[in-house]
């Protein structure tokens, strides 16, 4: 007898189907329902919401509205309250108005209370490699909070290589997912201090959407670490310049970039991310994500849902431990 087919939670932070922002999740739904048979609920942010990290809204109430997908890109009408199909529907999706997070914790524990097995969070439009890009992600940040709630989850995110991506990359990067997302839940690896009884917390699949996802040897796929960078600045002032031809004594003060203050401060979206995207290979170290997606391979990266620590030597006596110092 063959075992069940898990449930699943898929969500995003890239929001609802449409062709800029969120390209790819109703893709995978299919592969997920027609291809591996697996029973599938889906709760999205009603909006793009990437870069988020696994924040929450706590102050505002979250609302939420009906969503009816149709093939074939997976646009539809919303509704606010739940009505039966329409021809051509595919299924009854729930968008939220908060975070990634908000829609892993709210399905798992509000609307489909028990019956979840296992959390999908993608596929994210771009690479979610390296912890300066993983910390950001609202994509991993639904898995994490999906993990912190004591399921399985599975981060997903296509790398973006080319621009525009070529359309006829999405049908085998979302077989590949599938394949992955299939093989993991059936071979979920140990982790003695994991959350749920020596299991991984999570994983977080890379693929790169590049021309050899075409042939028939398709992509390698790679067990990696976590390539620990950084970033820098992610914002730029929109700035309003003096023009006119003296400071006088009683002129507003002008910043050394030449930036009049007296009209207020206002920054714009706009990292800087050379580094992180096109890096040197001699600075990525072997084994990690960003290695293998330089190479043209898949990462696939066993995390724990927790700050990881630096190695730190053993001590057998705990008031080793303990400062000695006054406060």
């Amino acid at each position: 007898m063959a075992p069940k087919a898990p449930t699943v939670l898929l969500t995003n932070d890239d929001g609802p189907p449409n062709p800029r922002d969120s390209p790819y999740v109703f893709g995978l739904y299919q592969h997920l329902t027609q291809t591996l048979g697996w029973n599938v609920k889906v709760v999205l942010p009603s909006s793009q919401k990437s870069w988020i990290g696994k924040a929450y809204h706590i102050k505002e109430v979250t609302k939420g509205t009906y969503f009816y997908p149709k093939a074939p890109d997976g646009t539809g009408e919303v509704a606010v309250t739940s009505r039966p199909l329409k021809d051509g529907e595919i299924a009854e999706w729930i968008l939220l108005d908060g975070t990634p997070a908000t829609c892993a914790n709210v399905g798992l524990h509000n609307l489909f209370p028990g019956q979840i097995d296992l959390v999908v969070s993608g596929p994210n439009l771009g690479r979610n490699s390296s912890s300066a890009f993983a910390l950001s992600s609202g994509t991993i940040g639904a898995a994490l909070s999906a993990s912190l709630s004591q399921t399985r989850s599975i981060a997903i995110s296509y790398g973006t290589v080319l621009h525009p991506t070529p359309i006829t990359f999405f049908e085998p990067a979302h077989i590949l997912g599938i394949r992955i997302i299939d093989h993991l839940w059936n071979n979920w690896g140990k982790d003695k201090g994991g959350l749920r009884e020596d299991e991984v917390d999570l994983y977080n699949v890379n693929i790169p959407l590049i021309q050899e996802l075409l042939t028939e040897e398709g992509l390698k796929i790679c067990w990696t670490t976590m390539w620990r960078k950084s970033y820098g600045r992610l914002f730029k002032q929109l700035a309003v310049f003096d023009t006119s031809p003296a400071a006088g004594p009683d002129a507003p003060a002008i910043s050394d970039g030449g930036v009049d203050r007296s009209s207020g401060l206002q920054f714009k979206w706009s990292p800087e991310m050379e580094g992180l995207i096109r890096p040197l290979e001699s600075s990525l170290p072997v084994g990690s994500d960003g290695w293998a997606i330089h190479k043209g391979w898949v990462s696939v990266t066993p995390l724990c849902a927790s700050f990881a620590e630096p190695p730190h030597p053993e001590v057998q006596d705990i008031e080793e431990k303990v400062w000695k110092m006054k406060l």
